[in-house]
């Protein structure tokens, strides 16, 4: 840390005497998921934060509803802070609980801990805040509150809106099992229903006379297992039928759907893949007679990385106090890692060193500091990639889950409102402040991030994979 950050300001007791505030913030979202561009609960709470600790907020930011901005400050160089809150389908579950039990059957769920997400990133806000109003620094603080990060891409509707154009680096993380700043690539892609139209008949007296928009979807669905072959083998392609026409075998089904999302690492393999997608599914309607019309659901770039950032950011895992749990917090942690099935714990240490490994032993909690990784791929995808393309960005992780928890699971939801993700959530804020205030002592840092971004986009600019329409 820099001579003024100890003089002016310290970062992690600020966000200790704020802890109550910010936990209750977390837990209020956590209380009542929501799923994507459905947010209103969770932007009205953080909406309020915002107006609570001087922030300017802006409404329907990109005319989304549920996505907003706090801005303080007027200096014109911006650091932006990119918070989510939307929750995942069918994971609903009680907190504190090593065992399934959905508080509502088939209820909705922070199986991702955007719960976590969202208010770590206000923290950070709130903490870089307090630093520009304490020092006079002449920059701008912005958070952003981007809905649908799961389903829809909210970033990659405000990206292409323009929102991130005058941000002059953006910082955020991810709820995980371990603490360490990313440097990763991710896969781009592009979500679509499909959506068929037939004839209904009697599937006995009169079969001639339908035309089944099931067999479509089916049809469909094999047609796109054959290419799986034939795309690049880092390339994926899922689906799921989304209506199956009815539940009666003896009516020949005159409407059927399906959802597809395509992945590649690059945004022109994605929408090559597409293409092919879309012949087969012409060939589907061909084959039954059917029509079909394609629903657009979302999309987002390849995620492009930035380690001037990210080596700023593993720094400040040095400069911070370190994450700390306590008994009853690994003793809660080894209840839930016992739920995991056989094949999840197997993952709990994969990416660990011998050293490291013995130095957790048997502790079902990270407290350790992973070193930076080299540059590498995740097989997934994020609304963040399309904020990379138009600014800076990093982010990091910090153990807010039990080591082996797969995401998207109830026992992340079951974890996200306890003490585990609440002092997770908390080291991740004062990582991400203490990166901003580092970039905003040595502004340097900013230019020779941008410099980098340039470098890897080598003039490409920045095109959305969302239609026009």
């Amino acid at each position: 840390m820099s001579k003024l950050h100890n003089l002016f300001f310290n970062v992690t007791d600020f966000l200790q005497e704020k802890r109550k505030t910010f936990t209750t913030i977390s837990d209020k979202i956590w209380a009542k998921p929501e799923l994507h561009f459905k947010e209103k609960y969770a932007a009205s709470v953080m909406e309020e934060a915002l107006k609570v600790e001087g922030f300017a907020v802006e409404k329907n930011v990109a005319n989304l509803e549920t996505a907003i901005m706090g801005s303080f400050g007027s200096g014109s160089t911006v650091i932006a802070f990119l918070g989510e809150y939307d929750a995942l389908p069918f994971l609903s579950q009680e907190g504190g609980k090593a065992e399934y039990s959905p508080i509502e059957e088939n209820g909705n769920g922070h199986g991702c801990g955007h719960n976590l997400l969202g208010t770590g990133a206000f923290a950070a806000a709130v903490a870089a805040k307090e630093y520009v109003e304490k020092t006079n620094a002449p920059f701008t603080i912005r958070f952003y509150g981007c809905p649908a990060e799961e389903n829809g891409s909210g970033k990659a509707y405000m990206a292409k809106y323009g929102v991130f154009d005058d941000v002059d680096m953006a910082i955020t993380w991810h709820p995980m099992t371990n603490n360490t700043a990313w440097n990763i690539t991710s896969l781009a892609n592009y979500a679509a229903t499909f959506k068929f139209t037939g004839k209904s008949a009697h599937a006995a007296a009169t079969p001639h006379l339908g035309r089944s928009a099931l067999d479509a979807v089916e049809l469909m669905n094999v047609g796109v297992n054959y290419l799986r072959e034939h795309v690049i083998q880092e390339a994926r392609i899922h689906y799921a039928v989304v209506n199956s026409g009815g539940t009666s075998p003896n009516v020949v089904q005159p409407y059927a759907e399906v959802s597809y999302l395509i992945r590649a690492p690059k945004k022109q393999q994605v929408v090559d893949i597409h293409k092919r997608v879309q012949k087969i599914a012409q060939g589907a309607a061909l084959m039954t007679e059917t029509t079909f019309v394609e629903h657009f659901e979302g999309a987002a770039s390849d995620l492009i990385p930035n380690t001037t950032l990210a080596k700023v950011m593993q720094q400040q895992f040095d400069a911070a106090p370190a994450l700390q749990f306590s008994e009853e917090d690994f003793a809660f942690a080894e209840e839930i890692y016992q739920a995991l099935d056989d094949e999840s714990k197997t993952t709990a240490y994969l990416n660990m060193s011998p050293e490291q490994k013995e130095l957790i032993g048997n502790k079902r909690l990270c407290e350790l500091v992973l070193p930076l990784s080299p540059e590498m791929a995740l097989y997934g995808s994020t609304d963040v990639a399309d904020v990379s393309w138009k600014t800076p960005t990093v982010q990091c992780t910090t153990a807010c889950l039990v080591l082996g928890t797969p995401l998207h699971t109830w026992q992340v939801v079951a974890v996200g409102n306890t003490p585990i993700a609440h002092k997770g959530m908390l080291y991740a804020a004062d990582i991400m402040a203490r990166t901003a205030i580092t970039c905003m002592e040595n502004p340097t840092i900013i230019e020779e991030a941008k410099q980098e971004l340039k470098t890897r986009l080598k003039d490409e600019k920045y095109v959305s994979l969302i239609p026009e329409e």
